[in-house]
């Protein structure tokens, strides 16, 4: 009896470390909207100098341009950058107090900036990972079609990152009809965004084709939560189906200084501590698997999670 009061009190003493690490990582997250505001205000552009804080301008920048394009009748994919610059500013600069906006432009950053990171060090292509290669290689016709409409869908955001563009149809739903609101409001209803909201289809954008893929691979998707095998891409998308989490959630996750939330997002999805420790050091070669997590249930591990969420 004294020996399982014993291993209930380690148990629980385990369970609050990893809370508290999920806890302190998920502030860590929470923190980063309201800096990205902050940084991205016309009073700092000149003294920040960052990849992904760069990426994140150029993309509202970019979503700006395509706006005021369709406003004024045009195609969205020729920008109006240059024809009216302080509009531009103007829009741009309201589109940067958008916190779900922002917070999506830097989910969309920090993938890119990982992707390229394992490419770096582990020679994972951002773009044709194995398992995609497989898909498309399918017996199952629609499966292959949906990979080989993901992987020209992957090629065109590896680019769209480097030029620093996000086109308006690849935003999310929500996001998407949200920020066409808000121009409405500001310019009213023109032809051109009209026409841009009846041309919109979820489905068929990158994050769409994405989740359909793995939604394809039903109990095979299991095969698409390791890196090195996946790609950032299916795998972020693969990992937030499996524990019901936003997709976000998962891309952030793959952060230096995220372990533990990874740790707990795998187990979650009933990874084992072998595989699970696979995966952090693709991330971080100096990353160590949090102690007892082989102890851990799925279910335990998914309650740390929104413990860690509301701390």
């Amino acid at each position: 009896m004294g020996e399982e009061t014993m291993d209930l009190a380690a148990d629980a003493a385990v369970e609050a470390i990893l809370r508290d690490g999920a806890a302190r990582e998920a502030r860590a997250l929470t923190a980063v909207v309201p800096v990205l505001r902050h940084l991205l205000g016309a009073e700092a552009q000149g003294l920040v100098n960052d990849a992904l804080l760069a990426r994140v301008r150029g993309m509202i920048l970019d979503l700006a341009g395509q706006l005021l394009a369709a406003q004024a009748g045009r195609d969205p994919a020729t920008r109006m950058a240059a024809d009216d610059p302080a509009a531009l500013d103007r829009l741009a600069g309201g589109l940067m107090a958008d916190e779900a906006l922002l917070a999506h432009c830097h989910a969309l950053a920090a993938e890119g900036l990982i992707a390229e990171r394992l490419h770096q060090r582990h020679a994972v292509d951002p773009v044709l990972s194995p398992l995609l290669q497989e898909l498309i290689a399918s017996e199952d016709g629609a499966v292959a079609a949906l990979a080989m409409a993901a992987l020209a869908a992957q090629s065109r955001f590896v680019q769209g990152q480097r030029r620093m563009e996000l086109p308006l149809g690849e935003l999310p739903a929500e996001l998407f009809h949200a920020l066409l609101a808000r121009v409405q409001v500001g310019f009213g209803e023109g032809a051109g965004l009209v026409r841009l909201q009846t041309g919109y289809d979820e489905a068929t954008s990158r994050l769409g084709l994405i989740a359909r893929l793995v939604a394809a691979m039903r109990r095979g998707s299991v095969a698409a939560l390791g890196l090195d095998h996946t790609g950032t891409a299916l795998f972020a998308s693969a990992l937030a189906a499996h524990t019901r989490k936003a997709r976000s959630e998962a891309v952030l996750a793959c952060h230096e200084g995220q372990g533990i939330r990874l740790a707990l997002l795998l187990r979650a999805a009933g990874l084992s501590p072998t595989a699970i420790e696979r995966q952090l050091v693709m991330i971080d070669p100096a990353a160590r698997l949090p102690r007892s997590l082989d102890e851990l249930s799925p279910e335990r591990a998914a309650a740390l999670l929104g413990a860690g969420l509301a701390g």
